[in-house]
């Protein structure tokens, strides 16, 4: 892909991202960011005059960029995902679990007629490569199972389960598809989102979501079975930081995907 970039938001995935583009050597690549006008003067400095740091979604798409990359939560990704496609300009989405949302999905679909595309990244997991050449393998059952450290669930409906007893042992708290789980919670199942886009989608996707104190970070599986066979991957990615519910290789992945391609193509499974 090898494409110079926008960022929406600057948390802990845009200044990961920032900082392995530093170590680089290739921060040229980064156009610009766009913030919440409370946010500007400080992110400003902490650009140092780098890259732009802009309030407006006009201001930001002015900058030519090839594509703008989504690190803003689901209702980044609701508010600017569609004035980016319709203005032509391709879209990479890391809050992946917003799409689940069928009527949201129709509305983005319908922004990119100008001929603009969506592109999901990696992740937080491996094995995106072997699912989407599974696809058309004979792909028959995908399960993608999360564990994470009781703090991890913090601020979600898993909180209240999560106390005294169930806070100090291994607690399974959701089994179903992939579109449920990135609905119930949309802070913690953008994975599960990710997996399904690459497979078989967020209805025949199958997610369980488990707390465990014995693990250091998020830990990812995705099992998955079919005419060519089986294969599963297991991925401790450790946390970012600077927030316990983004894994710190999210933003490397993206990255890689805006310099080596490393992402897919999800509108025609938005327009159905």
């Amino acid at each position: 892909m090898n494409r110079r970039f926008a960022l929406i938001g600057y948390g802990a995935i845009s200044n990961e991202i920032v900082r392995c583009l530093k170590a680089c050597g290739e921060l040229d690549r980064l156009f610009g960011v766009l913030v919440r006008p409370p946010y500007l003067a400080a992110t400003r400095e902490r650009a140092g005059g780098k890259f732009a740091v802009v309030d407006n979604a006009g201001a930001l798409l002015d900058l030519g960029a090839d594509v703008v990359i989504e690190c803003a939560g689901h209702d980044g990704l609701r508010e600017f995902g569609p004035l980016v496609l319709e203005h032509g300009t391709d879209l990479m989405c890391s809050s992946v679990g917003a799409l689940a949302d069928s009527r949201f999905a129709f509305v983005l679909a319908g922004a990119a007629l100008s001929g603009a595309q969506i592109w999901i990244p990696a992740g937080a997991v491996a094995g995106i490569d072997g699912l989407l050449a599974a696809r058309t393998a004979g792909l028959r059952q995908v399960t993608y199972t999360s564990i994470k450290p009781p703090a991890a669930w913090n601020g979600t409906p898993a909180e209240g389960r999560l106390q005294g007893a169930a806070r100090e042992r291994r607690t399974g708290f959701f089994h179903g598809t992939a579109r449920e789980a990135a609905t119930q919670y949309p802070q913690n199942a953008n994975v599960g989102a990710t997996v399904a886009f690459a497979g078989l989608g967020l209805d025949r996707t199958v997610v369980k979501l488990i707390s465990d104190p014995a693990v250091t970070g998020p830990l990812g599986i995705i099992e998955a079975e079919g005419d060519f066979g089986t294969f599963r991957f297991e991925i401790l990615a450790y946390a970012s930081p600077s927030n316990p519910k983004t894994s710190l290789i999210t933003a490397h992945s993206i990255v890689a995907a805006v310099r080596e391609g490393a992402c897919f193509a999800v509108l025609p499974q938005l327009r159905g």
